[in-house]
């Protein structure tokens, strides 16, 4: 035979297994795809109180993974399998338009450029980087994040570089996964 836990708090009783149970509830309708606000509505709770729970139990989120890359042939194909894979920070360039991006700007503009750039980029847990190794130093110079060096070759790279889809997927899936492990 089990009974409730029970706690007072103040003038009221608190079933510990009540508030578990509910809680359970909430965890399972969201990990189901049921929204935030829909839960609150069945469970008839607020939407920010459901917002905290998931706050307060949170572990780790996924690791936050950005992509920099230039000059590539198909940067298309590379955006479109960051897209698929969820990735927020994608900047792939080719020859032309990375050449458009230093011409077109006075010295002190492309630079402070660069160093916003690097500021952005250091929110996130890891860069996948894929040109030449003058650019690998310079990130890890910068940079006090996990650098993913795909290296186009020697420096300096004049023409657009191919990269194989299929193992640029498998390696974004690599630190994906080891991210969702961590």
């Amino acid at each position: 035979m089990e009974f409730e836990r029970i706690i007072r708090v103040g003038d009221k009783l608190i079933s510990l297994d009540k508030a578990e149970r509910l809680l359970e509830r909430v965890i399972k309708m969201r990990s189901q795809g049921v929204s935030q606000q829909e839960v609150a509505r069945r469970l008839s709770l607020d939407r920010s109180f459901i917002s905290r729970l998931e706050s307060a139990g949170e572990i780790r989120k996924g690791k936050r993974i950005a992509v920099l890359g230039f000059p590539l042939q198909n940067k298309e194909t590379l955006a479109e399998i960051c897209r698929e894979m969820g990735l927020e920070y994608v900047l792939l360039m080719d020859n032309r338009e990375r050449w458009v991006l230093v011409k077109e700007k006075q010295a002190l503009d492309f630079f402070n450029q660069v160093f916003e750039m690097a500021a952005r980029l250091r929110e996130f847990d890891s860069l996948v980087l894929v040109t030449s190794e003058k650019w690998y130093r310079l990130a890890e110079a910068l940079l006090d994040i996990q650098i993913i060096f795909i290296s186009l070759g020697q420096t300096p790279v004049h023409e657009d570089k191919f990269v194989e889809p299929e193992k640029f997927r498998a390696i974004l899936a690599q630190i994906i996964s080891s991210s969702e492990k961590s």
